[in-house]
């Protein structure tokens, strides 16, 4: 077991209460009575009950009203009342500081056992992909909107079904709960399905109905469908999402683009044609990039897309996580600053030949 060693800046805060009791005692030795520093000693259990625990906000209490008493006496503050306010003043704010660090606890412990949750909620949702499926390789990254959120409106999922080994990648409209929520439906529709229909456009059939019950009104989803088999083709169905990035053996790199266009899922409600799905040629030694268009669409500061197509060079890497996580680690650079839209990317290597 790895034990986390504490920040700079925690220990700092840790040490705040006994640095700024000091500080009082300090500067009341020097001023003198008149100057009427010995309430400030109550600062320490107040910052005690902000950062520590109960116990140690307590402890600072203690040592606050021990410290009170000492300088009480030493200034001749309890021929007055001025002693006993402050021991007051101590004392209310050990107690408020107290109540505090109990509140801030249990915030602590609710939020702990959260984060337990949804990190149980991400491996059922956006389990990880099999490294091999078929006679593909397969890499994911997905990095989130939201702030601290591990999950999001983006999809992936590589299931190697009798039929061959079917993909989806795809982007709920939207964010936050309601488009996780969306991203579950897909999911769970495209692994139910993935079996056993044989083919591809049943598979889609079958994930746009379920999608199609679940959303109202304007809502939809994005995605493209992929089946690859052993015949050295990929076969696509694409549902409003951007074009896959096949890169060649030489680095090349192509899009390919459906002969039409299709709604997203969610949208073919209103009577038009399902896509169609069209062939493209897959063979060892290829790539294929499925991504979201928080990829695409990711700005640097003075407002440029990134430009994926130029990229083709960070996917050489023997290792496809390895070539995966510099071309994320690319992105992340490029736009310099915190992500806007949710961003997925899968990666798939025809085995055989490595890329040129």
């Amino acid at each position: 077991m790895t034990v986390k060693k504490p920040s700079s800046g925690g220990t700092a805060l840790s040490w705040m209460p006994i640095m700024v009791m000091t500080a009082v005692a300090g500067l009341d030795i020097v001023a003198g009575p008149g100057v009427g520093l010995l309430p400030l000693v109550s600062l320490g259990p107040a910052f005690s009950g902000l950062v520590g625990g109960w116990r140690r906000t307590a402890l600072i209490g203690v040592v606050a009203l021990v410290l009170c008493v000492g300088l009480g006496l030493y200034d001749g503050l309890f021929e007055s009342r001025r002693g006993y306010t402050a021991m007051a003043s101590v004392a209310g704010v050990t107690g408020a500081g107290i109540v505090a660090a109990v509140m801030r606890s249990r915030r602590e412990a609710e939020l702990a056992s959260v984060q337990r949750i949804a990190e149980v909620v991400q491996r059922v949702l956006l389990r990880p992909v099999p490294l091999t499926a078929g006679p593909l390789q397969a890499a994911v990254s997905y990095t989130s909107a939201v702030a601290e959120a591990r999950i999001g409106g983006d999809l992936y999922e590589v299931v190697a079904s009798p039929h061959g080994v079917r993909v989806i990648v795809g982007d709920v409209q939207g964010k936050g709960l309601a488009a996780v929520e969306t991203a579950a439906v897909v999911l769970g529709a495209f692994r139910e399905a993935a079996y056993d229909e044989p083919a591809l456009t049943g598979l889609g059939a079958r994930v746009e109905r379920s999608v199609a019950r679940e959303l109202e009104g304007e809502k939809f989803v994005t995605a493209i469908l992929a089946e690859i088999g052993t015949d050295h083709e990929a076969v696509f169905l694409n549902y409003g999402h951007p074009a896959p990035m096949l890169v060649r053996r030489d680095g090349t790199a192509d899009f390919p683009r459906p002969p039409s266009f299709a709604l997203p899922l969610g949208l073919g409600v209103h009577g038009t044609d399902p896509p169609e799905p069209f062939r493209v040629g897959f063979a060892p030694g290829e790539q294929l990039l499925l991504y979201t268009d928080g990829v695409t669409e990711a700005r640097d500061a003075d407002g440029r897309f990134y430009p994926l197509g130029e990229r083709t060079y960070l996917l050489k890497d023997p290792d496809a996580h390895s070539a995966l996580r510099a071309l994320r680690e690319d992105v992340v650079q490029h736009v310099a600053g915190p992500a806007h839209d949710d961003a997925a990317m899968l990666l798939l290597r025809y085995r055989g030949q490595g890329p040129a």
